[in-house]
């Protein structure tokens, strides 16, 4: 069995280290530490640039829940279009409305603008957030996405794996699902074997310290917890242990 190995990133530095750990495709963001945002432009046209594997571009503007307004909606309509613009292969993105279902009638105009831009469409975990799953899973179908990222409706795949394999099971081939959040080489085939998913996801994260030769005191960029020269990155190692376990099933 082939299996398929998302990694997300959220800087260029990362991009190598996931591709040299076997990662399959890239979800490209910012700020992994608040779940995934869209990337800049620049983030964008260089990864594609340095990538052999296809890029799918988070389209999510902003933090928190993932009920959007009109003004929300055109930035995301002009973030998909950025990410063609510079060679993306697909985008990623979910909408709810305000009673927890698939925001249908914005979910389908941008996934309309996608395809028209000839991008693949991904829905992203807001679908483990949507008050019933098999109806939102139908939905989804419907908006001619080609996969689902999600838990399982759990705090994390391995949690949720018994519910993957509902989804599964019940999509019967027309869509995928991708099973993600806390997934790594210690819990990869459990949750395979369990759900029956064919494509995972994880960040392998990690850090590294600074170059910097002068480390500020006191100066602080953001939140007084986060340390400023610790730059998030992701670990080959983490990346090649998952391919290791995947490529023995």
């Amino acid at each position: 069995m082939s299996y398929q190995l998302e990694v997300c990133i959220d800087n260029i530095e990362s991009l190598a280290y996931a591709i040299a750990g076997g990662a399959t495709r890239i979800e490209l963001c910012s700020s992994l530490a608040l779940g995934g945002l869209t990337p800049n432009a620049g983030l964008i046209k260089q990864a594609v640039q340095s990538s052999s594997i296809p890029i799918y571009v988070m389209i999510r503007p902003r933090q928190g829940d993932f009920l959007y307004d009109c003004d929300d909606v055109e930035i995301m309509a002009e973030d998909i279009r950025t990410a063609a613009k510079y060679g993306a292969q697909g985008v990623v993105l979910g909408l709810l409305d305000k009673d927890g279902y698939i925001d249908m009638p914005r979910s389908i105009r941008l996934v309309k603008l996608a395809h028209e831009l000839a991008l693949g469409v991904t829905f992203h975990r807001a679908f483990d957030q949507c008050k019933k799953p098999e109806q939102a899973l139908e939905d989804v179908i419907t908006l001619g996405c080609e996969r689902i990222l999600t838990s399982g409706l759990a705090s994390n795949a391995l949690d949720g794996a018994s519910k993957l394999a509902e989804l599964v099971k019940q999509a019967d081939g027309r869509i995928s699902l991708m099973a993600g959040a806390g997934v790594c080489a210690d819990n990869v085939a459990t949750i395979i074997t369990t759900s029956q998913v064919q494509e995972v996801h994880l960040s392998g994260k990690s850090s590294r310290n600074s170059k910097m030769h002068f480390i500020a005191n006191e100066a602080k960029m953001g939140a007084g917890d986060i340390d400023d020269f610790a730059i998030p990155v992701t670990s080959s190692d983490k990346i090649r242990a998952v391919t290791r376990v995947l490529n023995s099933l």
